[in-house]
């Protein structure tokens, strides 16, 4: 298990979709997105390659092929997220229509496949309400090109429908993609606002914690000064108060900045749930934290086991699912409450690293017990368990702690 100090954000693949690549996972996941949907172009390249025709006639359908695939990709992977120019949306749509038009009315029926990428582009970049009416016209022109050769019972039947279903599709995954987007710049919104609220907050209790402190010695001192020619004993004892008072002023900070920097139950399980979700990995995690906790240093070492088991599960095992439990128990030692966090990823054996090896110190610091090993079934399973006070322990038996989501 490695340590979990300086971890990186986990990239969803929603973030990237419709903007250019920036390493070569996303590369590649735009690559496989493209070959899916240039199946389409199988007609057209076929008709090239077997009908008998000109050698000009033949490079003049490869270039306006080649013209055609490139207007078609940087409309769809590049303003589906968000349109920067629309004046160049509109000259490339249209350049799009046309070619899709002057292909497939010079080469044939093979080439009206091309109509469904018109379709598509529209779909992924226009806004709904001219969406609903572009890709109609679409299908429109294509069933008048197509009429020439087939009648409107084989174009309705094959190419109309599909257009018309691929390109409203493609509106309901652009707004999908602008949805999560806006709904992920929303959330560092939050995070942002939570971050200020905790300066301000921290500001507040330094200024109600030294303001007083500071103004006490600061008069103190000005006493200590006008007393020290004539009233030297006076004058020494003011100089005791500034030393008790800055001594007290100095515990007081040193608590103030322990309980800013000790971690939560509540904090990790949110964090656990937002991690988990953006690697992709099914998030069984309780809603709020346990009713009866440890001390403070219990509930801290808890918290330092569920960050790391979280982050060792995005980072290394590929997991589908991961599931956060809970549990009161008692045992010999007294009463515990227990920690289990569960995947069904690839497994194997935890090798004794930093992370591993600072986290078992930490819970046996307060008394309690690490496990690691595999899974019930498959994958990796981390137990921590640290003792309760007495006066804090279950009523009876073995008790599943916290709800599920």
């Amino acid at each position: 298990m490695r340590d979990t100090e300086g971890t990186e954000r986990v990239r969803h693949p929603m973030d990237s979709f419709g903007q250019p690549g920036r390493d070569r996972r996303q590369l590649l996941t735009k690559a496989l997105w493209i070959g899916i949907w240039l199946v389409f172009l199988a007609s057209p390249v076929q008709d090239l390659i077997g009908t008998e025709r000109s050698g000009a006639a033949t490079a003049l359908g490869c270039v306006g092929l080649t013209a055609f695939v490139l207007c078609y990709l940087s409309l769809v992977f590049r303003y589906t997220a968000r349109v920067l120019d629309w004046r160049v949306v509109r000259v490339t749509g249209g350049a799009l229509l046309a070619l899709a038009v002057l292909l497939s009315f010079a080469f044939g029926t093979a080439w009206l496949g091309l109509f469904v990428y018109v379709a598509v582009s529209a779909g992924a970049v226009l806004p709904l309400r001219q969406s609903a009416w572009v890709i109609p016209a679409v299908t429109g022109v294509m069933i008048a090109i197509g009429l020439r050769t087939d009648s409107v019972e084989d174009l309705l039947g094959s190419l109309a429908v599909l257009t018309l279903l691929v390109g409203f599709a493609m509106t309901g995954v652009r707004e999908l993609v602008r949805t999560t987007i806006q709904l992920r710049q929303a959330r560092a919104t939050v995070a942002q606002l939570a971050a200020n609220e905790e300066r301000l907050r921290l500001a507040r209790d330094l200024h109600d914690l030294l303001g007083h402190s500071l103004s006490l010695i600061t008069l103190k001192s000005e006493l200590a000064g006008r007393m020290l020619p004539a009233h030297p004993d006076k004058a020494a004892q003011q100089v005791a108060d500034i030393e008790q008072v800055s001594r007290q002023a100095l515990v007081d900070v040193r608590e103030a900045v322990s309980g800013y920097r000790r971690r939560t139950l509540a904090g990790e399980l949110a964090g656990a749930r937002t991690a988990l979700t953006a690697a992709g990995v099914e998030a069984d995690v309780p809603l709020e934290a346990p009713a009866v906790l440890p001390a403070d240093e219990g509930e801290t070492a808890l918290a330092w086991a569920l960050r790391e088991a979280v982050t060792n599960v995005v980072r290394h095992s590929g997991a589908r699912r991961c599931t956060v439990a809970f549990t009161a128990r008692h045992t010999l030692d007294g009463p515990v409450i227990e920690l289990s966090v569960e995947d069904d990823g690839r497994g194997g054996s935890a090798a004794p690293g930093n992370g591993l090896t600072g986290l078992t110190e930490r819970v046996e610091a307060v008394g309690g017990v690490l496990d690691v090993g595999p899974g019930a079934r498959r994958g990796f399973r981390l137990t921590a368990r640290v003792p309760l006070d007495r006066g804090e322990a279950p009523a009876s038996g073995a008790s599943a702690l916290g709800s599920s989501a």
